[in-house]
């Protein structure tokens, strides 16, 4: 069984409501944009980060903020971050860039990736996230996705995370 197949058996499993959206590939959230305007909900991005003292990070906020990463380990009791390696991202994960996905702990058997979850998605009615690859989403109920993270030895951290606030220019 592939992972992606897994995934969804795993969904099934533990009585996770979910429907998938298959959609033409989809790097940035910008690209994203138009796809997202079709599918009802909160819509994700994910930032794969790893902190001076060597801990990974997954930290999955709505798509459409900016991330303030310097007041960021402060907010997730974290060492100073700075973006991880498509290879750290491949081996602990098994995602490439542009699939990221909360999801991909499940295969972080080792508990190596630390997850953090906004809280505006934790209480989202939907949330769409990437299904292990980046040619279709996946929604289901914020509720469910920290319930599927737990459910795999990563019960994520629920946090506001720090958002950078653009200024209007005179």
């Amino acid at each position: 069984m592939d992972n992606e197949a897994r995934l969804y058996a795993e969904l099934e499993a533990r009585g996770i409501a979910f429907e998938v959206a298959e959609h033409h590939a989809v790097f940035t959230v910008d690209e994203s944009r138009d796809l997202n305007a079709s599918l009802p909900g909160a819509h994700t991005k994910n930032l794969f980060l790893k902190d001076n003292g060597g801990q990974f990070w997954l930290v999955t906020v709505p798509g459409e903020i900016r991330v303030n990463l310097k007041s960021l380990p402060l907010t997730i009791s974290s060492k100073r971050l700075s973006f991880g390696k498509a290879e750290d991202l491949l081996r602990l994960l098994e995602l490439t860039p542009g699939s990221v996905t909360p999801l991909g702990a499940m295969n972080d058997s080792g508990g190596e990736v630390r997850v953090v979850i906004d809280r505006e998605l934790a209480e989202a009615t939907t949330v769409w996230v990437h299904p292990l690859r980046n040619t279709a989403s996946l929604g289901l109920a914020g509720g469910d996705l920290v319930k599927a993270l737990a459910g795999w030895g990563h019960d994520p951290q629920i946090a506001d995370i720090p958002r950078l606030f653009e200024t209007a220019s005179a």
